[in-house]
């Protein structure tokens, strides 16, 4: 237990959002659920059936996302985040940071027109990034996802590795 509580404290501080689970499969799971926890808790009446996915966020991570959302008859729009026209459609969107090439990009203006639209914003963020870039929570990210092989456990251990998400407090009831 005290492992566990140490792994959620430590997601806390690096995403700088209130609550954190224990852990999930994998980042592409974890991207999934945070889709699926938008979906519920979308304002009823507000927005339509489509979830958003940079093109720049890891591969795997977007299939996952698209072979979730079909049985969901949820509709992946995949794209260019610097390019999307936010719109009552659009009930969530996923960015990676860093992305699926390591570029950093400022997400401010990006979570700012999100929620002028009644979206959510997910983040799957790199935890050992965050280690020295500023925190999704920070940026207007309503959850965040990402794995935490980066800090260290080998491949030989087998994998997937344990994911992790972080969500804004009004969410916790909804976090798997």
């Amino acid at each position: 237990l005290e492992a566990l509580l140490n792994f959620q404290t430590m997601i806390k501080d690096l995403t700088a959002l209130p609550v954190a689970n224990a852990s999930l499969l994998d980042e592409g799971t974890a991207a999934a659920e945070a889709m699926t926890l938008c979906s519920r808790v979308r304002k009823r009446g507000l927005g339509g059936n489509t979830f958003f996915v940079s093109e720049t966020c890891h591969p795997q991570t977007i299939a996952v996302v698209q072979a979730r959302a079909e049985p969901l008859g949820i509709q992946v729009q995949v794209g260019d985040h610097r390019t999307l026209e936010h719109s009552a459609e659009i009930f969530g969107a996923l960015v990676q940071y860093p992305d699926t090439d390591g570029s950093v990009h400022d997400y401010r203006t990006f979570c700012s027109q999100a929620h002028d639209a009644n979206c959510l914003v997910v983040v799957a963020a790199d935890l050992l990034a965050l280690t020295i870039l500023a925190p999704p929570g920070e940026f207007g990210a309503d959850i965040a996802v990402g794995t935490t092989q980066r800090f260290g456990v080998p491949m030989g251990f087998g994998g997937p590795h344990a994911a992790y998400m972080a969500a804004r407090e009004e969410y916790k009831r909804q976090i798997p």
